[in-house]
């Protein structure tokens, strides 16, 4: 525990970490909201999810690590080093000339904010005492709530009426400003050298292999290469099950996947992880490129869907205890499902308020079940299995959604390169350009074969996102009811070799 810190330290601590968390929770949606202008500007179509998956996978395969570090050598220097590496990658980002530089510069961004999220909560757990805390972890977790909606209305503030450069460069004034009220308010608590644990290094670079190996085989599907690749990467992850098996303190905890409850809520995060953030990072393309409208509309159209997701949470954890996590994770998912399912009558006659409608709906699922999985597995392990439980269940959400990402971008490039042949077009003709004018205020629409192709081949890709949320409503229907206190009684009560 660190020294007790005045008032005003606390403040500016509590400022400096809520800014870098909102930071790091709102670029997911402000990029979505700019990547249209970004592939017409820069080209590179078929790395459009790789702008997204590749900060997914660098942030979630680093989080266990970044929690590990502080331990070890402190909260202060570990979380300015993980703002710092945040802030860098952006500036690379704003900066990048190409697709290529972009999904590098996005890879060490995310770097950074594997270290940011988890630190923020960690920081608070250390400087408030128990009565405080809970109060303040509200606090912190409603800047998620408010970053996913004024994030996507920013990026598309930023891209019509200044660069989508900006989307990126926006973190570095607020970036410094929280790292130097971090660095001159905190005062780290001295580390005692048994306290010192052991970090997973090997888990966790083998665990960031075979995803990336298994993201790069999917790109490259249909191609011998693709399928050397996918056969590599289930060869690092038999290797990373043996290397798990050994380690003081794995990265993936084995010894939990037997309790049928934890594998429910692991399948059920990926599958509904999968459906709704390949869902997100597409809308705007198709309001943009096929509708025809700015990227302000764009962030508009995803504005409702990141407030239910919000608000559908608040309910969700006032109503669970005399509800029960079935009951809620059986609705959530259903609605998900709607949502996805309504995905899969858009065209060019769509009107912006009609996406609203059907993105809603998965945002209501994702804010039903999110939290009732959390507590339901939170419920069934026993205290000092609490944090390796959670972090499993966000690293399944994450990997659910960076596959989910790279395999509808994929089918996207797949099917728009057919559509376009079978009108007469050569794909490697086409570019973005023609259907969104980069330049900020404009918005240009080519009518015609190319419009139409893209505006299928982005229907046809959301068929990826149908059958994930079916898979997540099947596996729901096999979690066990229950009330969360005596099912947490239940398993507190268990000896210890169980």
């Amino acid at each position: 525990m660190s020294a007790p810190l005045s008032r005003n330290r606390l403040y500016l601590i509590s400022a400096g970490i809520m800014i870098s968390l909102f930071l790091a929770s709102m670029e997911g949606t402000v990029v979505a909201t700019a990547m249209p202008s970004i592939v017409a500007q820069l080209g590179g179509l078929s790395m459009y999810s790789w702008v997204f998956a590749i900060f997914m996978l660098t942030t979630t395969t680093t989080i266990p690590l970044y929690g590990k570090f502080s331990d070890l050598y402190g909260r202060k220097s570990v979380f300015v080093v993980s703002l710092g590496l945040f802030m860098i990658g952006s500036l690379l980002c704003g900066s990048a000339s190409s697709m290529q530089q972009l999904v590098i510069f996005r890879g060490l961004q995310g770097l950074g904010a594997g270290g940011v999220i988890p630190l923020a909560y960690t920081i608070v757990g250390e400087i408030f005492p128990i009565k405080q805390r809970a109060r303040m972890q509200g606090l912190f977790s409603s800047v998620w709530g408010i970053s996913s909606v004024i994030g996507p209305l920013i990026g598309g503030f930023l891209v019509d009426q200044v660069s989508w450069s900006w989307v990126f460069y926006i973190n570095l004034p607020l970036g410094l400003l929280a790292l130097a009220l971090v660095w001159f308010a905190w005062r780290d608590a001295p580390r005692n050298p048994a306290d010192r644990v052991a970090v997973d290094g090997a888990g966790a670079l083998l665990l960031m292999a075979g995803v990336l190996a298994l993201l790069l085989g999917l790109n490259e599907l249909g191609r011998p290469l693709g399928l050397w690749l996918i056969a590599a990467s289930l060869a690092i992850f038999l290797v990373l099950y043996f290397v798990e098996r050994r380690a003081v303190d794995p990265i993936l905890p084995l010894r939990l996947f037997p309790n049928r409850v934890f594998v429910i809520a692991i399948l059920g995060v990926f599958f509904s992880g999968w459906a709704a953030f390949g869902t997100i990072s597409y809308v705007p393309l198709f309001v943009q490129a096929v509708l025809g409208t700015s990227a302000t509309q764009a962030g508009i159209t995803l504005a409702p869907m990141s407030l239910v997701w919000t608000l559908a949470s608040i309910i969700c954890g006032r109503i669970l205890l005399r509800v029960g996590y079935r009951a809620l994770i059986l609705v959530g998912m259903t609605s998900l499902l709607a949502g996805a399912l309504l995905m899969l009558t858009i065209g060019v006659q769509t009107t912006p308020v009609d996406i609203m409608l059907y993105t809603s709906l998965m945002g209501i699922g994702m804010g039903l079940t999110l939290p009732a999985f959390t507590i339901a597995i939170q419920a069934i392990v026993r205290r000092e299995e609490l944090g390796v439980a959670t972090s499993s269940l966000e690293f399944g959400l994450n990997i659910g959604g960076t596959l989910g990402v790279s395999v509808m971008g994929a089918m996207l490039s797949a099917r728009l390169a057919a559509l376009l042949l079978r009108a007469g077009i050569d794909p490697a003709q086409v570019s973005l350009g023609a259907l969104i004018d980069p330049l900020p205020g404009a918005s240009a629409v080519a009518e015609g074969p190319l419009r139409l192709a893209l505006s299928g081949a982005i229907v046809s890709m959301f068929v990826l996102a149908v059958i994930p949320a079916l898979c997540g409503l099947v596996v729901a229907l096999f979690i066990p009811p229950g009330n969360v206190t005596q099912v947490a009684e239940k398993y507190a009560s268990r000896p210890a070799s169980e």
